[in-house]
């Protein structure tokens, strides 16, 4: 360790001659403000946030979400909250604080459980591009990107920053991607920007599932933890002299150097071996170390920097041994208020994706509604900490719907909206929904409120024990009598006339995993009921039991007409017994028929006194039967009608527009978007 401090000073002493600020406070307050951290609650973000907190106060960052651990004791002025993948978002932002120097800290994918790998590149790649060419005619001093030394993939043992690039995941591709984009604004249009390749980043605020967190966990305990094999590598650097190599940069960045890439790591390859060996040491561990974890696609036995260019340029060097920046890491971990918190801390513990639900409201003049639900939605959604999407259909409502949807969907890039050319019904609109949405299982939700979204809370977990289907069922309602013992009897005549046992008192409110969901979308009928649809269906079902409130903005569009319409279209869709009834009514007429002749013949032959005569009798059995003809007409009417709708293959819905990330876009340029996609 003398020898690495001694080797530490003659560098400093050198680089006085090119970079007069060696004293790290001093670099900080010769930094160009106001300074823009993005991503200031991740690992790195947030370490280099609190370095630069320390000696000034124009110094702002971002977080995706609140509350975040790593960023507690911060004063929130100095916090923005937002997701910049909204454009929206990202263009407030920066107008807000009219950054001259910006450290852009965001990344996803660096973990191995970090998978969708449309999100990488999102994040990674399109991301930077897009606060790069906002940037580019504004007053900036200097963007500092984080990049990652995955960049280099299989090309890892030393190499220096010409050296190819050979990425070996979605991660690396992106980061390259981003160090390419970098280069062509730096040196081509001359915008201050350059790159920096972190290696293997540890100790205070990393990941608790990371290696070295859960070495020193496990050290502290006197055990190991499993490990990969022994002649795995990385080049270890400490978070402190990661987070001074950000202010280096944006402090002795010259213009010949703008679009350049920088290797940021201590230049010493350091095995896992190795890593045991000094875990014995600082712990006293006794047993052997077990390296049966399994190896990961882009673990490779040669992983460590060549940092000469850093230091030539920069005038940046790693500062700490990591026999010393290991023991700093244990005194932070010592001193945590709760370390199982901590613990829990870790983002593979973050939102669940397997139990994803996407949200449908259907809206029909919902405009005072729609941001209520909207809220509801979320409070609930980030309380079951589970992915999830919001899609409102807007059924072609004469109100400012499509407006309020798209304000949403400016602010949350979980919020999407889809506008009907013509009211359809909610049937047609549920199924657009279901038809557009990504996640493990759909809520079909009334947009008026009267679906309480935080009941999704019961749905989920009945889904998380083996449920396909959670509908909610009405124990009561806020209505009148009469419409109360209305519907209530619906569903007991419905029950009676169907071949199908539907739950009672159960609506559209329901989850359906994605099973059951495909099943419904691959129904070739247009006429939907869509509960009994979904009781058709089968699958493990079970209700919720719920009060069903009032609407709580506007009148209820239902009336005793449609509701008796929606009575008809569920018996008709789902029963034979009004066909079986006229057939039963006829065959017993025809036999009453034979045996009133019978009757009237005897008469005439036997009591001819007392045989009725004039037209009334005959009068009375015209119109009866008569009657009886145009009521049977009108029963197979109604299934002529349907075979008629059907057999048309009208669309069930047409789409007007799609709504996302703030604008209204037509169906066709969707279409079109999508295909380009497709092709690329």
């Amino acid at each position: 360790m003398d020898t690495q401090n001694q080797q530490a000073k003659e560098m400093e002493n050198q680089n006085l001659i090119h970079f007069p600020y060696q004293d790290l406070n001093e670099k900080i307050r010769h930094l160009q403000g106001p300074i823009l951290i993005l991503g200031a609650s991740g690992f790195v973000g947030a370490n280099l946030f609190r370095m630069i907190l320390k000696d000034r106060q124009d110094v702002y960052g971002t977080t995706s979400r609140k509350p975040s651990w790593r960023l507690t004791g911060i004063n929130s002025s100095q916090i923005h909250l937002g997701d910049l993948l909204v454009e929206t978002n990202l263009v407030a932002l920066l107008e807000r604080v009219k950054p001259r120097t910006i450290f852009n800290c965001v990344a996803y994918g660096a973990y191995s459980f970090e998978k969708d790998a449309n999100l990488i590149y999102q994040t990674n790649f399109e991301l930077s591009r897009k606060i790069i060419q906002i940037l580019e005619h504004a007053s900036i001093a200097c963007y500092v990107q984080a990049g990652s030394s995955s960049e280099y993939g299989d090309n890892s043992a030393g190499p220096n920053e010409s050296f190819p690039t050979h990425p070996n995941s979605d991660y690396a591709v992106s980061k390259v991607s981003t160090a390419q984009f970098i280069y062509y604004y730096g040196k081509y249009k001359k915008f201050p920007c350059v790159n920096l390749r972190l290696y293997s980043v540890y100790g205070p605020y990393e990941d608790s599932q990371r290696l070295i967190p859960v070495l020193i966990r496990k050290g502290l305990e006197g055990k190991y933890p499993e490990f990969v094999h022994p002649d795995i590598s990385r080049d270890f650097i400490y978070v402190d002299d990661a987070a001074e190599a950000f202010i280096d940069t944006a402090l002795n960045l010259r213009e010949s150097q703008y679009g350049e890439s920088y290797n940021i790591g201590s230049g010493k390859k350091t095995t896992i071996a190795d890593m045991a060996t000094i875990a014995r040491d600082i712990f006293q561990i006794q047993e052997d170390p077990k390296y049966t974890m399994p190896a990961r696609n882009w673990d490779v036995s040669n992983w460590y920097a060549n940092p000469e260019k850093a230091k030539a340029d920069l005038g940046w060097f790693a500062r700490t041994d990591l026999r010393d920046g290991l023991q700093r890491t244990v005194e932070w971990y010592r001193a945590l208020p709760d370390p199982e918190a901590y613990e829990r801390s870790s983002k593979k513990f973050g939102v669940d994706t397997v139990y994803s639900v996407s949200a449908i409201i259907a809206c029909y003049k919902d405009n005072q509604a729609i941001p209520i639900m909207y809220q509801r939605l979320t409070d609930t959604f980030t309380k079951l900490n589970i992915d999830y999407e919001i899609i409102f259909v807007n059924d072609c409502s004469p109100d400012d719907s499509e407006e309020v949807i798209r304000q949403l969907t400016a602010n949350d890039p979980r919020v999407r909206g889809i506008s009907h050319s013509r009211n359809f019904g909610s049937q047609a609109a549920f199924v657009s929904g279901m038809k557009l949405a990504s996640k493990n299982s759909c809520v079909l939700l009334d947009g008026d409120l009267q679906d309480p979204p935080e009941l999704i809370e019961s749905f989920v977990t009945n889904w998380r024990q083996g449920y396909d289907v959670v509908y909610g069922r009405r124990v009561k309602r806020e209505a009148t009598i009469f419409m109360q013992i209305a519907y209530k009897a619906f569903y007991r005549v419905f029950d009676y006339f169907s071949y199908l046992k539907v739950p009672h008192d159960a609506g559209d409110f329901s989850l359906m995993n994605q099973r059951v969901v495909q099943s419904i979308l691959s129904f070739p009928e247009r006429d939907l009921f869509l509960r009994g649809v979904r009781a058709f269906a089968g699958f493990k079902q079970i209700g919720v039991d719920y009060v069903r409130p009032e609407r709580m903005f506007g009148r209820s569009t239902n009336n005793l007409l449609k509701n008796l319409g929606w009575a008809k279209k569920g018996i008709f869709s789902f029963s034979n017994t009004p066909l079986n009834m006229l057939s039963f009514a006829g065959f017993s007429l025809f036999f009453l028929s034979i045996l009133m002749m019978i009757v009237q013949i005897s008469s005439r032959l036997f009591f001819p006194g007392l045989t009725p005569r004039g037209v009334t009798t005959t009068l009375v059995f015209i119109i009866f039967f008569g009657s009886c003809n145009l009521f049977g007409l009108s029963l197979i009417g109604e299934y002529i009608a349907k075979i008629f709708e059907e057999s048309k293959q009208r669309p069930l819905f047409i789409r007007r527009s799609i709504i996302r990330n703030g604008k209204i876009r037509s169906t066709t340029e969707e279409l079109k978007e999508e295909e380009e996609n497709w092709n690329e």
